[in-house]
């Protein structure tokens, strides 16, 4: 029960990020309600990463790297909750 409300809650952040990074290839989105919501959210994790990785040719991919690092905390906070 446990390990399944960690679970969801990930997804949950992690479809949170995808969608605030998709709303960048639309004019406007980050004024919206939603995306100010997702702004207050998503950014402060992001903005770790983005510290750390530039910018290559005008595209970011330190949301590639915060979501496998993501991926990774999901994965070592299993494993340490399957031994309670």
């Amino acid at each position: 029960m446990l390990l399944t409300i960690v679970s969801r809650l990930f997804q949950l952040y992690e479809l949170a990020i995808v969608v605030f990074i998709l709303m960048s290839w639309f004019p406007g989105a980050y004024n919206s309600g939603v995306g100010q919501f997702l702004g207050r959210i998503c950014e402060p994790f992001l903005s770790i990463f983005r510290r750390f990785i530039p910018a290559i040719g005008g595209i970011d991919f330190s949301p590639i790297i915060a979501l496998l690092v993501l991926q990774f905390a999901e994965s070592g906070l299993f494993y340490l909750l399957s031994f309670i």
